[in-house]
């Protein structure tokens, strides 16, 4: 079996609408590391797109879905249900951010987390309308396109989208976008588009994702719990991408004052296992009647003990810190190459979610010396992801339980794949 093989069957076998990043194809992997069926070794700062903040085969994950796998791998919890999803839910409503009562219910999806973050919202306001932001990426999901503020690739043939859904610029100083122009847009969005007592719900990233890792100023999070604490809406943080020790703490809305009344939750909750998770207030999240909320899969037990131990290797191996002090290594990295790297329009970042944009010399994105960087760090054996509305910002998703003399060789690569 080759590569070359491989990717033959997959052109005859798989739609090109599921686009491909790597033309090499994954034989195993440990922590941060990836061979493939070749025995080439690569470096991976992608992580599944953020689900491995712990790393690819964590044995304790491996030994947590071992021992679950000998007990049942599926009832429905629905039908039948299990104490880990309560354990589970238990763990998370003690440790999301914000004060009170808190129900936490399970999924499988990101973009279900997001849809039934909806489906609350709209359950426990009696209201329909939704803002989203420019630059958002909330799933693949029809309600999920509709509040993702990307249209290519994601929404590109697939419209007519659920109505009611609104976007505003979201904050992004490189790009000449203040806080203030934002929250003037979303006062003229109530002035034109859409009276305030008919939205139930503002969702936004506190860290974007898809969007070029713009991290959201803490006067922008404040502003929106003011706004929606003066006009009856739910503040929905969508944490699918940041949660799970990614920006230095457990959940990214730790870093502000405010708290979210709903947060959504996917990828690194699980440690690579199907899984995501909503928790809200207790009285916000009982909106819906029983039967409202749920899916067949919805909560699977093996994710479930991957979660769950997921949880206690996070505390245990104090990843969180160990992602911001890995975070600010690469940053520091990053700004000492600007000298000699003129692409660099900007390194940001929270904790180990770190980003590094490209513009040419007049201030325009730099896509194209974006996907030379990536595919010469590729060729040297490191996994990039690109990101962005105009796909010129590099993002770093390492594991956090990443080993130092693989991290330094990683970051030595990126500077070689920078300097050309």
């Amino acid at each position: 079996m080759n590569n070359q093989l491989l990717e033959q069957r997959r052109q005859q076998a798989t739609p090109r609408g599921v686009g491909v990043m790597c033309d090499f194809y994954a034989e195993r992997a440990d922590n941060a590391e990836i061979w493939d069926v070749e025995g080439k070794r690569y470096i991976d700062f992608a992580a599944g797109i953020a689900v491995l903040n712990t790393g690819h085969r964590h044995p304790r994950l491996v030994q947590a879905m071992q021992q679950q796998l000998e007990k049942f791998t599926h009832t429905a919890y629905q039908i039948v249900p299990y104490a880990g999803y309560v354990e589970l839910a238990e763990a998370i409503n003690q440790r999301a951010p914000g004060a009170g009562q808190k129900k936490t219910a399970f999924f499988t999806t990101g973009a279900e987390a997001v849809e039934n973050a909806v489906k609350i919202a709209r359950a426990a306001t009696g209201r329909s309308g939704v803002i989203a932001f420019s630059g958002a990426f909330h799933g693949r999901t029809m309600m999920g396109m509709a509040l993702t503020g990307k249209v290519v690739p994601y929404k590109v043939g697939f419209g007519p989208f659920p109505g009611e859904v609104f976007h505003v610029p979201f904050p992004q100083a490189l790009h000449g976008v203040s806080v203030e122009d934002s929250l003037q847009a979303l006062a003229q969005l109530f002035k034109c588009d859409i009276d305030p007592r008919r939205v139930a719900a503002i969702i936004f990233e506190p860290v974007q994702g898809e969007g070029g890792f713009n991290v959201a100023p803490a006067a922008f999070v404040e502003a929106l719990r003011a706004i929606c604490d003066e006009h009856g809406i739910l503040l929905i943080a969508d944490e699918v991408q940041t949660g799970f020790g990614r920006t230095g703490k457990l959940f990214a809305m730790e870093h502000y004052r405010v708290a979210p009344d709903l947060i959504t939750m996917a990828k690194s909750l699980a440690g690579g296992m199907p899984l995501s998770g909503l928790v809200g207030r207790a009285e916000v999240m009982d909106a819906p009647a029983p039967g409202g909320l749920g899916g067949t899969y919805a909560g699977n037990p093996l994710a479930v003990a991957s979660a769950l131990a997921v949880l206690e290797v996070l505390e245990a191996e104090d990843l969180p810190a160990r992602g911001a002090a890995l975070g600010r290594r690469l940053m520091d990295r990053l700004e000492a190459l600007k000298p000699r790297v003129p692409q660099i329009a900007q390194v940001r970042g929270l904790g180990a979610m770190v980003a590094v944009e490209f513009c040419n010399p007049d201030g325009s994105p730099d896509a194209a010396f974006t996907r030379e960087v990536q595919a010469r760090a590729l060729a040297q054996g490191l996994l990039l992801l690109s990101c962005g509305v105009h796909g010129n910002v590099i993002r770093f998703l390492f594991p956090l339980t990443i080993g130092d003399a693989v991290f330094e060789q990683g970051i030595d690569i990126l500077a070689a794949a920078l300097c050309g």
